[in-house]
């Protein structure tokens, strides 16, 4: 038996099985094939110009925010980057999508899907292959921010810099991006257009994000429950803690149930493919 190899690109993927997956004598085991399907999803955003310009655009508008905006962290004048910290969930609202939007959907248009479940890959091997790379290259943007204060209070030693509270809005954010990748992926199992994947997926991340502003307005009526409700599924609230430089444990079980969720919904809507 010859070796064979899966490789995915914007168009099309090979009829070949991944090399991990075949061998003499049996399949392999469930994390190696996640491990081969999301090693070769994220080789193709890498290989792809898109994916480094939009890195590097975010990069320049987060940077151009953080040091220019309004005097910028020297209107601030504390060694801090929580003005950095609560922009970002933002900026993740239109960052996910266009990297969720395609991981099923352009595959269902073009008909490589069916091809793809047809190997000896289980449909949930496919999901989470799909999950970790689309949430890698989230990640990656993630890190880069580090490079901040770093250069800031590391190189030049502009202040005292309080590395805990960072480190816990960092991992706040990448909480928040598991929920937001794992809601993008739901939205491009969904559908066979990239377009409607990612307005589906902004779109919710934004309503999920801004409701948080509307929590007092219903505390401040006999609704109060309805703002109590809110607050807990605003991503904008539970994010706050982690921004503060908290970790909080409500937040950390929020985040990870909407992202089991989604991506146990996402496995579903690729499972009931075989019987339609």
């Amino acid at each position: 038996m010859s070796e064979a190899t899966l490789t995915q690109d914007s168009a099309t993927i090979k009829s070949d099985a991944p090399k991990a997956v075949l061998h003499t004598g049996g399949r392999a085991s469930f994390m190696s094939n996640v491990m081969t399907i999301a090693q070769r999803e994220f080789g193709s955003f890498l290989n792809s110009p898109a994916a480094y310009i939009l890195v590097s655009v975010s990069l320049i508008m987060l940077g151009v925010y953080f040091f220019l905006y309004k005097g910028g962290i020297w209107q601030v004048d504390q060694a801090s980057m929580s003005r950095l910290l609560s922009v970002m969930p933002y900026a993740l609202c239109i960052a996910i999508p266009l990297y969720t939007m395609r991981s099923l959907a352009e595959e269902k248009r073009m008909g490589t899907l069916e091809m793809l479940i047809t190997l000896p890959v289980k449909d949930s091997e496919v999901i989470l292959g799909k999950y970790l790379a689309a949430l890698g290259m989230v990640c990656l943007q993630l890190v880069l921010l580090v490079v901040y204060p770093l250069v800031m209070f590391g190189v030049f030693k502009l202040g005292m810099f309080d590395w805990g509270s960072f480190w816990a809005g960092m991992f706040g954010l990448l909480l928040l991006s598991a929920a937001g990748v794992a809601i993008g992926l739901l939205a491009s199992s969904a559908t066979d257009s990239q377009m409607l994947a990612f307005f589906i997926t902004g779109g919710a991340l934004g309503f999920l994000h801004l409701i948080g502003g509307t929590v007092e307005m219903w505390r401040n009526n006999k609704l109060a429950w309805v703002g109590n409700a809110i607050s807990y599924l605003s991503f904008e609230t539970q994010f706050e803690p982690f921004a503060r430089g908290v970790i909080d444990s409500r937040g950390v079980v929020y985040f990870l149930s909407i992202a089991v969720i989604c991506v146990f919904v996402a496995f579903r809507n690729l499972e009931s493919r075989k019987w339609s």
